[in-house]
């Protein structure tokens, strides 16, 4: 996907700080949130996407720790979706 529609999917305020499913063209889906950290325009640049897993989020939101969050690559998304 590109930069472009990632960040229209993410940037929408009802999306803001909520998990979403995202598909990969190899590997299987994950959920996750999106995080804005200080470099995410940075990476956002250059497609790169700083995503805390599901599993994480709690812990995420009360220690901001940032070895939770893992970083993907925007070209290996294939599609955004809702979380269910």
């Amino acid at each position: 996907m590109t930069t472009e529609m990632i960040e229209k999917f993410v940037e929408n305020k009802s999306r803001k700080s909520v998990a979403v499913n995202i598909h990969f063209k190899e590997r299987s889906s994950v959920k996750g949130m999106f995080i804005r950290s200080v470099d995410y325009d940075e990476l956002k640049r250059k497609n790169l996407w700083r995503v805390v897993s599901d599993a994480k989020i709690e812990e995420w939101n009360r220690t901001r720790n940032m070895d939770l969050p893992r970083i993907f690559n925007g070209l290996s998304f294939t599609r955004l979706t809702d979380e269910d």
